[in-house]
Protein backbone atom coordinates (compact mmCIF):
# COMPACT_ATOMS: atom_id res chain seq x y z
CA UNK A 1 0.00 0.00 0.00
CA UNK A 2 2.95 2.95 0.71
CA UNK A 3 4.54 1.31 -2.12
CA UNK A 4 1.65 2.64 -4.17
CA UNK A 5 1.06 5.82 -3.07
CA UNK A 6 4.66 6.40 -3.21
CA UNK A 7 4.41 5.60 -6.98
CA UNK A 8 1.58 7.50 -6.75
CA UNK A 9 3.00 11.05 -5.54
CA UNK A 10 5.73 10.70 -7.79
CA UNK A 11 3.49 10.13 -10.90
CA UNK A 12 1.91 13.41 -9.57
CA UNK A 13 5.04 15.30 -8.89
CA UNK A 14 6.88 14.49 -12.85
CA UNK A 15 3.63 15.17 -14.04
CA UNK A 16 3.23 18.60 -11.98
CA UNK A 17 7.13 19.34 -13.26
CA UNK A 18 6.14 18.54 -17.14
CA UNK A 19 2.92 20.89 -16.97
CA UNK A 20 5.21 23.96 -15.69
CA UNK A 21 7.56 23.16 -18.44
CA UNK A 22 4.74 23.21 -21.19
CA UNK A 23 3.67 26.84 -19.29
CA UNK A 24 7.04 28.06 -19.06
CA UNK A 25 7.41 26.72 -22.75
CA UNK A 26 3.76 28.16 -24.14
CA UNK A 27 4.76 31.62 -22.10
CA UNK A 28 7.91 31.96 -24.00
CA UNK A 29 6.42 31.29 -27.28
CA UNK A 30 3.23 33.56 -26.65
CA UNK A 31 5.89 36.29 -25.90
CA UNK A 32 7.48 36.06 -29.27
CA UNK A 33 7.58 39.35 -31.15
CA UNK A 34 6.33 39.85 -34.56
CA UNK A 35 6.39 42.34 -36.91
CA UNK A 36 2.79 41.86 -38.26
CA UNK A 37 1.53 42.96 -41.74
CA UNK A 38 2.22 45.75 -42.41
CA UNK A 39 5.19 46.42 -41.03
CA UNK A 40 4.59 50.20 -41.09
CA UNK A 41 1.58 52.59 -41.60
CA UNK A 42 0.51 54.39 -44.33
CA UNK A 43 0.22 54.04 -48.46
CA UNK A 44 3.77 52.78 -49.42
CA UNK A 45 4.50 50.15 -52.20
CA UNK A 46 7.67 49.09 -54.48
CA UNK A 47 9.87 48.29 -51.05
CA UNK A 48 13.53 47.69 -51.83
CA UNK A 49 14.93 45.98 -48.20
CA UNK A 50 18.59 46.37 -47.60
CA UNK A 51 20.82 46.09 -43.98
CA UNK A 52 23.31 48.67 -43.54
CA UNK A 53 25.37 48.41 -40.36
CA UNK A 54 23.05 47.04 -37.23
CA UNK A 55 20.10 48.29 -38.98
CA UNK A 56 17.30 46.67 -41.67
CA UNK A 57 15.95 49.65 -43.78
CA UNK A 58 13.12 49.97 -46.40
CA UNK A 59 13.10 52.20 -48.91
CA UNK A 60 9.39 52.65 -50.66
CA UNK A 61 7.37 54.41 -53.03
CA UNK A 62 4.86 56.46 -51.58
CA UNK A 63 1.32 55.18 -52.67
CA UNK A 64 -0.56 58.02 -54.42
CA UNK A 65 -1.73 59.80 -57.63
CA UNK A 66 1.59 60.89 -59.54
CA UNK A 67 0.97 64.18 -59.03
CA UNK A 68 1.37 63.41 -55.42
CA UNK A 69 4.46 61.37 -55.90
CA UNK A 70 7.04 64.26 -55.22
CA UNK A 71 8.87 62.95 -52.49
CA UNK A 72 10.30 59.71 -50.80
CA UNK A 73 10.11 58.27 -47.12
CA UNK A 74 12.63 55.75 -45.59
CA UNK A 75 11.73 53.34 -42.79
CA UNK A 76 14.56 52.27 -39.83
CA UNK A 77 14.63 48.87 -37.72
CA UNK A 78 17.12 46.65 -35.05
CA UNK A 79 14.85 43.76 -35.48
CA UNK A 80 11.91 44.26 -38.03
CA UNK A 81 9.17 44.57 -35.68
CA UNK A 82 10.59 48.23 -34.47
CA UNK A 83 10.06 50.64 -37.10
CA UNK A 84 11.39 54.12 -37.51
CA UNK A 85 9.77 56.63 -40.05
CA UNK A 86 12.62 59.26 -41.91
CA UNK A 87 10.03 61.37 -43.49
CA UNK A 88 11.37 62.70 -47.40
CA UNK A 89 14.35 61.99 -47.19
CA UNK A 90 14.55 63.07 -50.51
CA UNK A 91 11.88 65.68 -52.93
CA UNK A 92 11.48 67.22 -56.20
CA UNK A 93 12.42 70.07 -54.41
CA UNK A 94 16.39 68.87 -54.23
CA UNK A 95 15.91 67.86 -57.87
CA UNK A 96 15.32 70.43 -60.41
CA UNK A 97 14.25 67.91 -63.49
CA UNK A 98 11.82 65.33 -61.55
CA UNK A 99 8.39 67.08 -61.09
CA UNK A 100 6.01 63.85 -60.18
CA UNK A 101 6.08 60.16 -60.23
CA UNK A 102 9.01 59.32 -57.89
CA UNK A 103 9.28 55.61 -57.92
CA UNK A 104 10.89 52.42 -56.73
CA UNK A 105 14.27 53.55 -54.82
CA UNK A 106 17.35 51.35 -55.19
CA UNK A 107 19.81 52.03 -52.73
CA UNK A 108 23.48 51.27 -52.40
CA UNK A 109 26.39 52.10 -49.97
CA UNK A 110 30.43 52.64 -51.40
CA UNK A 111 32.90 54.37 -50.18
CA UNK A 112 30.82 55.56 -47.10
CA UNK A 113 28.38 57.42 -49.25
CA UNK A 114 24.79 55.83 -50.17
CA UNK A 115 23.40 56.41 -53.55
CA UNK A 116 19.94 56.61 -53.75
CA UNK A 117 18.82 55.66 -57.97
CA UNK A 118 15.07 56.46 -58.60
CA UNK A 119 12.72 56.95 -61.27
CA UNK A 120 10.81 60.14 -61.81
CA UNK A 121 8.31 61.62 -64.38
CA UNK A 122 7.00 58.04 -65.97
CA UNK A 123 7.88 59.55 -69.15
CA UNK A 124 6.01 57.84 -72.38
CA UNK A 125 8.58 58.66 -75.14
CA UNK A 126 12.54 60.08 -75.61
CA UNK A 127 11.22 63.94 -76.30
CA UNK A 128 9.83 63.51 -72.37
CA UNK A 129 12.29 64.74 -69.68
CA UNK A 130 12.96 62.43 -67.10
CA UNK A 131 13.96 58.36 -66.05
CA UNK A 132 16.14 57.28 -63.75
CA UNK A 133 18.00 59.37 -61.38
CA UNK A 134 20.64 59.44 -58.52
CA UNK A 135 20.50 61.17 -55.20
CA UNK A 136 23.49 60.83 -52.63
CA UNK A 137 23.74 61.87 -48.78
CA UNK A 138 26.63 60.41 -46.56
CA UNK A 139 23.20 58.80 -44.19
CA UNK A 140 21.02 56.55 -45.13
CA UNK A 141 18.24 58.53 -43.73
CA UNK A 142 19.55 61.45 -45.74
CA UNK A 143 18.72 64.17 -46.84
CA UNK A 144 19.73 63.37 -50.13
CA UNK A 145 20.90 65.64 -52.92
CA UNK A 146 20.67 65.03 -56.78
CA UNK A 147 24.05 63.58 -57.89
CA UNK A 148 24.21 64.22 -61.55
CA UNK A 149 21.77 66.80 -62.13
CA UNK A 150 20.44 65.28 -65.18
CA UNK A 151 19.14 61.84 -65.43
CA UNK A 152 21.31 59.00 -65.84
CA UNK A 153 18.94 56.98 -68.61
CA UNK A 154 16.90 59.41 -69.97
CA UNK A 155 15.59 57.08 -72.91
CA UNK A 156 14.08 54.36 -73.92
CA UNK A 157 16.66 51.12 -74.89
CA UNK A 158 15.47 47.95 -76.29
CA UNK A 159 12.04 49.43 -75.31
CA UNK A 160 12.34 49.89 -72.03
CA UNK A 161 10.62 52.21 -69.47
CA UNK A 162 13.26 53.63 -67.56
CA UNK A 163 11.83 52.77 -64.46
CA UNK A 164 11.76 50.59 -61.99
CA UNK A 165 15.85 50.22 -61.30
CA UNK A 166 17.88 47.68 -59.35
CA UNK A 167 21.74 48.13 -58.21
CA UNK A 168 22.62 44.60 -58.51
CA UNK A 169 26.65 43.86 -56.97
CA UNK A 170 28.72 41.53 -58.40
CA UNK A 171 32.28 41.01 -56.81
CA UNK A 172 33.70 44.56 -58.02
CA UNK A 173 31.10 45.47 -60.63
CA UNK A 174 27.72 47.09 -60.10
CA UNK A 175 24.69 46.63 -62.56
CA UNK A 176 21.87 49.17 -62.96
CA UNK A 177 19.10 46.90 -64.08
CA UNK A 178 15.27 48.44 -64.74
CA UNK A 179 12.66 48.37 -66.83
CA UNK A 180 8.91 48.69 -67.55
CA UNK A 181 7.17 48.30 -70.72
CA UNK A 182 8.03 44.13 -70.58
CA UNK A 183 11.57 44.95 -71.37
CA UNK A 184 14.37 44.97 -69.15
CA UNK A 185 17.66 45.76 -69.43
CA UNK A 186 21.20 45.67 -67.58
CA UNK A 187 23.82 48.22 -68.14
CA UNK A 188 27.41 48.37 -66.48
CA UNK A 189 27.77 51.06 -64.21
CA UNK A 190 31.22 53.11 -63.70
CA UNK A 191 33.19 52.93 -60.94
CA UNK A 192 31.96 56.60 -59.84
CA UNK A 193 28.31 55.87 -61.38
CA UNK A 194 28.07 59.01 -63.29
CA UNK A 195 27.49 57.02 -66.35
CA UNK A 196 28.43 52.73 -67.92
CA UNK A 197 30.84 51.01 -69.34
CA UNK A 198 30.59 49.76 -72.79
CA UNK A 199 30.36 45.69 -73.08
CA UNK A 200 32.57 43.91 -75.32
CA UNK A 201 30.52 44.12 -78.17
CA UNK A 202 30.09 48.21 -77.99
CA UNK A 203 26.53 48.48 -76.55
CA UNK A 204 25.47 50.01 -73.58
CA UNK A 205 22.22 48.36 -72.51
CA UNK A 206 21.72 44.34 -72.89
CA UNK A 207 18.13 43.22 -72.73
CA UNK A 208 17.90 39.99 -70.26
CA UNK A 209 13.38 40.05 -70.49
CA UNK A 210 12.63 36.56 -69.35
CA UNK A 211 8.94 35.09 -70.49
CA UNK A 212 6.10 36.92 -68.95
CA UNK A 213 8.48 40.28 -67.91
CA UNK A 214 6.11 43.08 -66.85
CA UNK A 215 7.76 45.36 -63.89
CA UNK A 216 10.26 45.49 -61.08
CA UNK A 217 13.59 43.54 -61.47
CA UNK A 218 15.50 42.14 -58.79
CA UNK A 219 18.59 40.08 -58.48
CA UNK A 220 20.59 37.96 -56.09
CA UNK A 221 23.45 35.58 -55.98
CA UNK A 222 23.35 32.32 -53.71
CA UNK A 223 25.81 29.31 -54.45
CA UNK A 224 27.05 30.51 -57.88
CA UNK A 225 23.96 30.91 -59.23
CA UNK A 226 22.14 34.39 -60.11
CA UNK A 227 18.48 34.53 -59.22
CA UNK A 228 16.27 36.76 -61.44
CA UNK A 229 12.56 38.12 -60.33
CA UNK A 230 9.99 40.36 -61.36
CA UNK A 231 6.76 41.28 -61.07
CA UNK A 232 4.01 39.85 -63.59
CA UNK A 233 0.11 41.45 -64.26
CA UNK A 234 -1.12 44.66 -63.67
CA UNK A 235 0.20 46.96 -60.50
CA UNK A 236 -3.48 47.96 -60.28
CA UNK A 237 -5.23 44.47 -60.11
CA UNK A 238 -5.50 41.72 -57.69
CA UNK A 239 -3.41 39.26 -60.11
CA UNK A 240 -0.07 41.24 -59.32
CA UNK A 241 2.64 38.54 -58.96
CA UNK A 242 6.69 37.54 -58.59
CA UNK A 243 7.87 34.99 -60.51
CA UNK A 244 11.68 34.04 -61.17
CA UNK A 245 14.30 32.28 -63.07
CA UNK A 246 18.25 31.04 -62.41
CA UNK A 247 21.08 31.10 -64.67
CA UNK A 248 24.61 30.65 -64.32
CA UNK A 249 25.96 34.57 -65.31
CA UNK A 250 23.61 37.93 -64.82
CA UNK A 251 22.96 38.13 -68.20
CA UNK A 252 21.25 35.37 -68.38
CA UNK A 253 19.53 33.25 -70.65
CA UNK A 254 16.94 32.98 -67.95
CA UNK A 255 14.32 30.65 -67.96
CA UNK A 256 11.35 31.31 -66.01
CA UNK A 257 10.71 29.03 -63.13
CA UNK A 258 7.47 29.93 -61.54
CA UNK A 259 5.63 32.22 -59.36
CA UNK A 260 6.74 32.62 -55.92
CA UNK A 261 4.51 35.74 -54.70
CA UNK A 262 0.78 35.89 -55.56
CA UNK A 263 -2.73 37.07 -53.60
CA UNK A 264 -4.16 34.89 -51.07
CA UNK A 265 -7.83 36.42 -51.07
CA UNK A 266 -8.35 35.35 -47.54
CA UNK A 267 -5.22 37.44 -46.67
CA UNK A 268 -4.69 40.49 -49.54
CA UNK A 269 -4.51 40.90 -53.24
CA UNK A 270 -1.92 42.44 -55.55
CA UNK A 271 1.18 41.01 -54.14
CA UNK A 272 4.25 42.27 -55.91
CA UNK A 273 6.92 44.22 -56.45
CA UNK A 274 9.37 43.35 -54.36
CA UNK A 275 13.16 42.90 -52.63
CA UNK A 276 14.52 40.43 -50.85
CA UNK A 277 16.15 40.97 -47.64
CA UNK A 278 19.38 38.14 -46.66
CA UNK A 279 20.44 38.07 -43.18
CA UNK A 280 24.40 38.15 -42.82
CA UNK A 281 24.64 35.58 -39.83
CA UNK A 282 21.53 33.38 -39.70
CA UNK A 283 21.21 32.73 -42.91
CA UNK A 284 17.48 33.75 -43.28
CA UNK A 285 16.21 35.07 -46.28
CA UNK A 286 13.08 37.74 -46.10
CA UNK A 287 10.92 39.46 -48.97
CA UNK A 288 9.37 42.49 -48.69
CA UNK A 289 7.04 43.51 -51.08
CA UNK A 290 3.70 45.28 -51.36
CA UNK A 291 0.15 44.40 -51.83
CA UNK A 292 -3.67 45.41 -51.11
CA UNK A 293 -5.61 45.27 -48.22
CA UNK A 294 -8.85 43.06 -48.54
CA UNK A 295 -11.85 45.51 -49.33
CA UNK A 296 -9.24 48.04 -51.19
CA UNK A 297 -10.62 48.93 -54.64
CA UNK A 298 -8.49 51.92 -55.34
CA UNK A 299 -4.98 51.34 -57.16
CA UNK A 300 -2.62 53.04 -54.93
CA UNK A 301 -4.18 51.21 -51.57
CA UNK A 302 -0.71 49.77 -51.10
CA UNK A 303 0.96 48.84 -47.67
CA UNK A 304 4.32 47.46 -47.33
CA UNK A 305 4.64 43.96 -45.96
CA UNK A 306 7.66 41.12 -44.98
CA UNK A 307 7.13 37.16 -44.97
CA UNK A 308 10.02 34.43 -44.80
CA UNK A 309 11.09 33.02 -48.14
CA UNK A 310 12.94 29.61 -47.90
CA UNK A 311 14.43 27.44 -50.45
CA UNK A 312 14.21 23.46 -51.30
CA UNK A 313 16.95 20.99 -51.48
CA UNK A 314 17.73 21.88 -54.81
CA UNK A 315 17.99 25.77 -54.51
CA UNK A 316 14.31 26.49 -55.74
CA UNK A 317 12.17 29.33 -53.93
CA UNK A 318 9.45 27.44 -52.19
CA UNK A 319 6.27 29.78 -52.70
CA UNK A 320 5.78 32.95 -49.96
CA UNK A 321 3.30 32.20 -47.81
CA UNK A 322 1.70 36.12 -47.14
CA UNK A 323 0.80 36.20 -43.71
CA UNK A 324 -1.19 38.92 -41.23
CA UNK A 325 1.53 37.96 -38.64
CA UNK A 326 4.56 38.76 -40.59
CA UNK A 327 8.14 37.85 -39.57
CA UNK A 328 9.88 37.30 -35.93
CA UNK A 329 11.89 39.96 -34.37
CA UNK A 330 15.32 39.26 -35.55
CA UNK A 331 18.37 41.71 -34.76
CA UNK A 332 21.97 41.78 -36.45
CA UNK A 333 24.71 40.69 -33.88
CA UNK A 334 25.15 42.46 -31.11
Amino acid sequence: MKNSIRLSLKKTFFVSILLIHVQVLYSQQSKIEKSGNPVFQGWYADPEGVIFGKQFWIYPTYSAPYNKQVFLDAFSSPDLVHWTKHSSILDTSRVKWAKRAMWAPSIVEKKRKYYLFFGANDIQSDKDTGGIGIAVSDKPAGPFTDYLKKPLVDKFHNGAQPIDQFVFKDKEQYYLIYGGWRHCNIAKLKDDFTGFVPFEDGTIFKEITPENYVEGPFMFKKDGKYYFMWSEGGWTGPNYSVAYAIADSPFGPFKRVGKILQQDPKVATGAGHHSIIHHPADDAWYMVYHRRPLGETDGNSRVTCIDQLFFDANGLIKPVIITNEGVEKHTIGK
